[in-house]
Parts: C-alpha cells; structure tokens; sequence
C-alpha cells in the first residue's frame, strides 16, 4: 500500500511541473521583441547621397526676348555651358541694347527674368498713360525712391505708372528738376523699349503712340 501513494504523488508532481512550464512559455511569447536601434563600436551608421538642387525648366530659346528688372528689354543671344569648380553651369547670355550691356544669367536663376508682354498688357498700359497723374504731396527724396523701386520692378503696370506721374507736360508737374527729369526718361525709355519688342514697331513710331496717349504735342527734349 505505501508504494502505491508514492507512485500518485510523483504522477502529481510530474503534471504541475508541465503546468509551470507551460505558462512560462506562454509569458516568454507574449513579450513582444525589441529592435536594436544604437550603433556598435565598429558599426557604421549609412551616408545618403545628397541630391542635387533642382533647376528650374528652361521656358527661353535663342533669339527670345526677356525683360531683366534692373536693366529692362533684352535679347537671348547664346546659351552657353562653363565648369566653375568641376560643376556644369547653363546660363543664357543677354544683350541689353538700350544699355549696350551683356548680362550672364544661369539657367536655374531664370526666375530672375520674365517674358515679355502681351499686346493686351500693352494696350491697357497706353490706358495708364492717358489717365491723369497723382497727386503725392510727400517729400521728393521719399517718392524719387518709390518711383526708382518702381522701375526696377520688371513690372510694366507700375513702369506705366511712373512715366505718367513723372510726365512734365501736364499742368501738376510745370517744370521738372534734374532728378525728376532722369527719373522720367528712364522710365520712359524702359517702357518703350518694350513696346517695340512686343508691337515689333520702330522706335519713331513708339514714340508718337506713347506721346499720344500722355498728351505730349511738343516735345523739345524727348528721349531718343
């Protein structure tokens, strides 16, 4: 009879010992594995390559003509390459006639440039001219600014408006000072530099549409 009991206490003791370790290994799976973020010693961490900046499209072709800001009107005459510092650079290379000037202007900085403008852009600038100046009772260093900025804008709706606000043939402004005056042939040479690119008409013919819409009947010291 003692024998039989040791025989059942070592079946029941054999059963919660598969118990036991069938629950450590259910702990062991439910813990999720954790990845190795941080580098070894000898471990190196990846260098991505650096993309290159990308250049903007090129929307200009030879012969075109585009308008610069600061110096108006010119003429696309080559696309051309250079290697400055083992890089390849494109730029266009434009011919400024009013000024008798050469400007380089890479490709991928082209933002700097825009097309010239239509005829209606043009058509609603004569519009400009014919409306009468305003009145700024400011003083002359503060407007003389404003109209410089103005110019240099590239933009030929505010170039419109400097030429009519400066023109001297109007009864506000009688007679002109030596600042007013360079002011207004710079403007006004701007302006019908474009005119000419876009109505593809000579100068003489430009210069009587613009005076006509300002109300310039004699002029004795026009721009040429």
């Amino acid at each position: 009879m003692p024998k039989k009991k040791k025989t059942k206490i070592l079946k029941k003791a054999k059963i919660t010992k598969t118990k036991i370790k069938k629950k450590i290994k259910t702990k062991e799976t439910k813990i999720p594995e954790r990845k190795i973020t941080s580098l070894g010693a000898d471990e190196k961490p990846e260098i991505k390559k650096i993309k290159k900046q990308p250049t903007e499209k090129r929307i200009y072709s030879l012969k075109d003509y585009v308008v610069y800001p600061k110096h108006g009107v010119g003429k696309i005459t080559a696309v051309e390459k250079a290697t400055i510092g083992q890089i390849s650079i494109q730029f266009y290379k434009i011919f400024i006639e009013k000024e008798k000037l050469t400007l380089t202007v890479p490709i991928n900085q082209q933002s700097k440039l825009r097309s010239i403008s239509s005829i209606n852009q043009i058509n609603k600038c004569v519009s400009i001219l014919k409306t009468k100046p305003k009145i700024k009772r400011t003083m002359w260093s503060r407007r003389a600014q404003e109209y410089d900025q103005k110019i240099n804008s590239g933009k030929i709706y505010e170039l419109a408006e400097v030429v009519k606000d400066l023109n001297k043939n109007t009864d506000i402004i009688a007679d002109q000072s030596y600042s007013e005056r360079q002011l207004f042939e710079k403007a006004y040479e701007r302006l019908k530099s474009e005119f000419e690119a876009v109505l593809k008409m000579n100068p003489e013919e430009v210069q009587k549409k613009m005076d006509k819409a300002l109300g310039r009947t004699k002029i004795p010291d026009t721009p040429e």
